[in-house]
This record gives C-alpha cells, sequence and structure tokens, in this order.
C-alpha cells in the first residue's frame, strides 16, 4: 500500500472484522507517489463505540447513528480523519480522497440533540419527583406533629395541585340548590327511616368541613384513632366515650377532660332535617307524625373520618340510655364527602340487607320503629366528592360523617 498509484485511496472507512472495534492512524508524512495524501500506518485500539460516544452523565448507551456503517474491504477496519493520536477519535462518515476534508467532524448532531434532550428529561423527571417527594415528606411530618398534640389533620396540609372545578359542574351545582329552594328531595325508605337527598348545600358543606377540621386539631379533645381502627378516625361532641365501659361519660376518664361542645351552626342542620321530614310525612297523611319519628335535641355529635379503604360493621346504634331507646329518638345522619353504599335492615346479615348510596350533602334520619335498625357501611367509592368541594377545602380522599343523638 505504501507504493500505491492510485490518487483516490479511501482513506476513512469502518468495518467489522472478527467482533473487534479497531482503528487505524493517520501517518503525518506524505505517501510516496507525491500526492501529498496521507497514508496508514498501523492498527491502534480504541474503546469500543458505546464508551467513546456516551457522555459520562448519561446513563444510556444509544446505538450507532445512521450511516454509520459496515465496509468490506481486504484491510480491515480502518478510520482515517487526519486527527493528531492526543485528540479523541471522531466519526467520518464516507471516503474522504485527494486533499479533500470532507467528511471529517463530530458525532452526529442528531445523536448530540437525542442526548441532550434525554439528559434534560430526565433531569426534569428526577426535580418532579423530589418534589412530589418533598411534598408527601411534608404532609407525613405534618400529620405526626398532630399525632403527637393528640389531633388529626382531615384536609391534605402539603401543597397539591388540582385543577380548578370545571364550570359546568358548578352550574350544576347552583341548579341543585335552586331546585332543593322548592323544597327538599325526601323518600321514605321505612317507617321511621327517611332520606334527604342533596339537602346540604356545598357552600354549607364547606363550612361544616372548616370546623370539623378546627375542631380536630385541638389535642386529645379532637380526631383520634380509635383502638384498632387504622382507616377511621373519631371525635365526639357535647360527651366523651370511656373505651373501656363502652359508654358516654361528661369527663374523660383518663385525663379529666371535658368534651368539645357541638357548635349552634351544627344544630341548625339537624333541627331542620326533622322539622322537614315531619312536614313531608304530614304530606304523605301520616296520622301521627311525632310517633312515627319523634323531634330530637341533640346533645352528642359522633364526627368520625373514613378513609377510601374503610368499612363500617353492621351493627346497632345502642349506647344512649334506655329512656332515649325507648322513646325511639332518632339518630341524624350528615355524610359529606365521597359517597357511600349504606346497609340497613331487621337482621345482622349482610345479604339480607337492603342498601342506599348517601352521597355529599345527603342527611339519613332513623327513628321511632326504625331506631334499632341494623345498619353498616360496606364500601366507599373513591374519587366521587364534589370536585367543588375538593377545591374549596382539598379534604382528604375519603367520607366525613356527623351523627347527631340525644343521650337522655
Amino acid at each position: 500500500m505504501n507504493g500505491g498509484g492510485r490518487k483516490n485511496l479511501p482513506v476513512c472507512l469502518l468495518m467489522k472484522v472478527e467482533d473487534k472495534r479497531s482503528y487505524y492512524k493517520p501517518k503525518n508524512g506524505s505517501r510516496s507517489d507525491g500526492s501529498g495524501n496521507r497514508g496508514i500506518s498501523s492498527v491502534k485500539s480504541v474503546p469500543k463505540w458505546s464508551d467513546v460516544v456516551t457522555p459520562s452523565n448519561v446513563s444510556h448507551k444509544p446505538a450507532p447513528p445512521v450511516g454509520f456503517a459496515k465496509a468490506s474491504s481486504p484491510v480491515g477496519n480502518l478510520r482515517c480523519d487526519g486527527a493528531p493520536a492526543s485528540v479523541g477519535p471522531r466519526l467520518v462518515f464516507g471516503a474522504v480522497s485527494g486533499n479533500s476534508n470532507i467528511g471529517v467532524g463530530h458525532p452526529s448532531e442528531e445523536l448530540e440533540e437525542q442526548t441532550r434532550r434525554l439528559s434534560e428529561e430526565r433531569d426534569v423527571i428526577s426535580e418532579s419527583s423530589k418534589l412530589d417527594n418533598l411534598g408527601e415528606k411534608k404532609d407525613q411530618a405534618s400529620q405526626e406533629k398532630t399525632k403527637i398534640n393528640g389531633g388529626f389533620d382531615i384536609f391534605k396540609t402539603a401543597p397539591v395541585f388540582q385543577l380548578k372545578a370545571p364550570l359546568h359542574l358548578k352550574n350544576r351545582e347552583k341548579r341543585r340548590e335552586n331546585t332543593l329552594s322548592g323544597g327538599p328531595n325526601i323518600k321514605v325508605l321505612r317507617p321511621g327511616m327517611l332520606h334527604l337527598r342533596h339537602y346540604i348545600s356545598v357552600a354549607d358543606q364547606v363550612r361544616i368541613l372548616q370546623t370539623c377540621r378546627n375542631l380536630g386539631l385541638q389535642g386529645p379533645r379532637g380526631f383520634y384513632q380509635p383502638y384498632g381502627k387504622l382507616n377511621r378516625l373519631m371525635m365526639i361532641l357535647g360527651k366523651n366515650w370511656d373505651h373501656q365501659k363502652n359508654m358516654y361519660v361528661d369527663v374523660n376518664p383518663f385525663d379529666g377532660l371535658k368534651p368539645l361542645p357541638i357548635p349552634a351552626e351544627f344544630r341548625k342542620f339537624s333541627d331542620q332535617a326533622i322539622r322537614d321530614s315531619h312536614d313531608h310525612l304530614r304530606k304523605q297523611s301520616v296520622m301521627d307524625v311525632e310517633s312515627t319519628l319523634p323531634p330530637l335535641t341533640p346533645d352528642i355529635c359522633v364526627v368520625n373520618f373514613y378513609s377510601k379503604s374503610s368499612r363500617l360493621g353492621v351493627h346497632q346504634d345502642k349506647n344512649e340510655s334506655k329512656e332515649s331507646l325507648r322513646k325511639g329518638l332518632p339518630v341524624v345522619s350528615i355524610s359529606i364527602g365521597d359517597s357511600a353504599e349504606f346497609v340497613y335492615g331487621d337482621q345482622g346479615d349482610v345479604d339480607k340487607l337492603e342498601k342506599v348510596v348517601l352521597e355529599s350533602g345527603d342527611i339519613l334520619i332513623f327513628g321511632g320503629w326504625s331506631r334499632l335498625v341494623f345498619h353498616g357501611v360496606t364500601t366507599i367509592k373513591p374519587d366521587t366528592a364534589p370536585k367543588v368541594l375538593l377545591e374549596e377545602t382539598n379534604l382528604r380522599p375519603g367520607r366525613i360523617n356527623l351523627t347527631f343523638r340525644q343521650f337522655q
């Protein structure tokens, strides 16, 4: 090859021989034919392709770009770009002939651009993951702090990026409230048991939740986790609950604290629901309305927060006084947040019970002949809370339930 007579000698080809990669280093001297074209002197081993073109800060190893082709030649794998040995290997496409420098250059711009984009995307994903983890850690830290102080926060405390409720949902809520202005939507499920659908407006639900949150953070008298109830938080207003004796008491036997009072704005919903139910029964030609559904002056309000995975086993509410139970003084239950599948009936077999879905803003009342009805919650339906409500309160996924009772 040193005495070649061709002027157009290909001096830059890449070929694969026996699955090994090697390159020819150009010789700095001129060829013997006096053409000035640089010759090829020896074979130098170089790193693998992926080690050469992959930046140190990129974890992936791209495939060779299009155009980096194999060629068949008896001279083996060769590469010649005229660069000194101190300069790292560069990609060359095609062949160079004569004194031309065509084909000499760095890795393809497309490959560099792709590598840069992948690196940027990886950095963005990494930063996003860091922000998510930071938000979760802040939320967990806040929860741990409230646990220590004796309360739980039913709102998400970490910043949450949430889309605003669409306009059609807000308009739907306004139409629903306008419909309610013509009278509540009440259905009698059985004697003494009534379902008031969408009875409480979203605006009032927001105020109820904000009040529950403020009360729930007030130390040991606020929300606490009942023993063995990992998916449930409880707060009792008006009375305390003695877990050892399973009964309502005025003073907490463990810390001597008196209970938080029932807010006046809570009572008005219970009172109005009883009055509207009586009016509905009169329209249904019920003869003795107050015997069917006795009046209620609540002195207990049990507030429960159920996570989306919570259940409430079938049971009877019979922890009030014997006189209260004998009179059939009703229980008024308010639902806010995710919808719940509520079951009820005359026996404890869940398969033989009837079902009704309680949505956010619904009120359920059972008293009189239905005061000791068996009931429970089989399912919390996730992501069913009104979007407007979540936008205004940042309520955690789940359901808030307020039940009003009269002990005496």
